[in-house]
């Protein structure tokens, strides 16, 4: 769910340098951090150099031509979770970047010209700005024409890649299983071929399974995990990044995801013979892999660039990778495994805040994300009031309200769209192999923009 893992993306379908965001880019990673620092990190600075004007009521001040909707719809999530009101004209920025046949491109320059064909939409975008929407209330109904373009454009595997017609990617399909979520559609109904009964079709269930590794003696240190895509030989190798949205997703929770109570230690369980795990042992299993991808240093790591030789041979040290380490220590605590993620949400507190300086509103709001699902104090993160630094990256809120009171229990209180209504699935563990996995979606109605 990181910048410059969208970024490559885009680079791959527009063949743009994505040199403003990325600078040490990788396929499925993350930012490159600056040298981890105990101290807390100054306040942001104003010197923005982006190389398109900045539109009113956009957040961040870098160039948003790859990362526009992506940043605005998670600066308005960490806003949700923290109980502030974002301003109208946040709000309004975002809704005017979606197309008429509801899909989002990354950035639109001029949201009043129709889209075209050359107009890029994609999947990340979408899923992530219908997430958004679905945290403000009142806005099921702008929200339909996403997810019907979310429906229009599933692969026939049953997952989504970045955009309409690539192939399916654990990142994406596990952000428009978010999606589908917040807007209140159960995943196992969007069905390709789409006339399908439930018994029949592809699912992003099966689309993302198919992409969990093994959990077997030959996998290795992979066991468990989940790969971006397969590579040119059907193979599948561990990414982190694919890893911790998956078993987000797999367990039907979202970006955004509340306190679950640890219980004992995630084991990696083999699936019997010829036969592929349900999307929750799937999940599980994955929070296995980054449990113990977490345990030596409590943080993970990027794998050295090619081209970065230091000179000694060793082709440059790995680096921490805090945006990936971040998204590890939610999808760790949302899965019933927050015991397994305490070291790295202290490693977060200690070296985080020069990055999310850097890297401005999506980062700030990865780290609320994380400090949401271990019910830490955001206020005081290391130091560091991150609802104050994520609100000084955009426009005014409307109003700053002490965070809500949430609950201590396995139940997932969603930031969700409209109602008071609570709509619980809870599956068992055998049909999840059949049906998908159980959702919570607590809904809580707010006034519209």
């Amino acid at each position: 769910m990181t910048t410059v893992r969208r970024c490559t993306a885009a680079l791959a379908v527009t063949a743009v340098l994505c040199a403003a965001f990325a600078p040490a880019a990788h396929a499925g990673g993350d930012v490159r951090p600056p040298a981890p620092s105990s101290s807390p990190s100054p306040a942001p600075s104003s010197s923005p150099s982006p190389s398109v004007k900045l539109p009113h009521g956009l957040y961040g001040d870098q160039d948003p031509t790859y990362d526009g909707v992506w940043r605005q719809s998670l600066a308005l999530l960490g806003q949700a979770a923290t109980g502030v009101r974002p301003s109208d004209d946040a709000v309004r920025w975002l809704k005017r970047q979606r197309c008429a046949d509801g899909g989002f491109a990354a950035f639109r320059a001029d949201p009043a010209a129709p889209c075209g064909a050359d107009t890029l939409t994609d999947s990340n975008s979408t899923a992530a700005a219908v997430q958004a929407l679905s945290s403000l209330g009142d806005q099921r109904p702008f929200m339909a024409a996403s997810v019907e373009w979310l429906r229009a454009t599933q692969n026939k595997d049953g997952g989504w890649g970045y955009t309409p017609g690539t192939p399916s990617d654990a990142n994406s399909t596990s952000l428009v299983i978010g999606a589908l979520t917040s807007a209140g559609v159960r995943p196992t109904s969007v069905r390709m071929p789409r006339d399908s009964r439930a018994t029949e079709g592809k699912d992003a269930y099966d689309a993302l399974v198919a992409l969990s590794i093994p959990c077997d003696a030959g996998s290795g240190a992979d066991a468990g995990a989940f790969a971006y895509q397969p590579d040119q030989d059907g193979g599948l190798t561990a990414n982190d990044d694919a890893t911790a949205a998956a078993v987000l997703a797999g367990l039907g929770k979202r970006l955004v995801s509340a306190p679950v109570t640890a219980g004992p230690a995630p084991t990696c369980v083999p699936a019997a013979a010829s036969e592929r795990p349900s999307p929750e042992r799937a999940a599980r299993n994955g929070a296995s892999y980054l449990a113990s991808a977490l345990a030596a240093t409590g943080h993970l790591d990027q794998p050295p660039l090619p081209g970065t030789d230091s000179g000694d041979g060793d082709g440059g040290a790995a680096q921490p990778d805090v945006g990936n380490t971040a998204d590890a220590v939610v999808a760790l605590t949302a899965a019933g495994y927050g015991d397994q993620a305490t070291g790295a949400l202290e490693w977060l507190k200690k070296n985080s805040g020069p990055w999310a300086q850097q890297h401005g509103p999506a980062a700030y709001a990865q780290l609320i994300f994380a400090a949401y699902a271990t019910d830490t104090d955001p206020r005081n993160f290391g130091g560091i009031d991150l609802v104050e630094r994520l609100n000084a990256t955009g426009p005014t809120p409307k109003s700053v309200a002490p965070p809500e009171p949430r609950p201590g229990n396995a139940a997932e209180s969603a930031i969700a769209d409209g109602g008071a209504a609570v709509l619980l699935w809870v599956i068992g563990i055998g049909v999840v192999a059949a049906l998908g996995t159980g959702f919570l979606v607590s809904r809580r109605k707010t006034r519209q923009p």
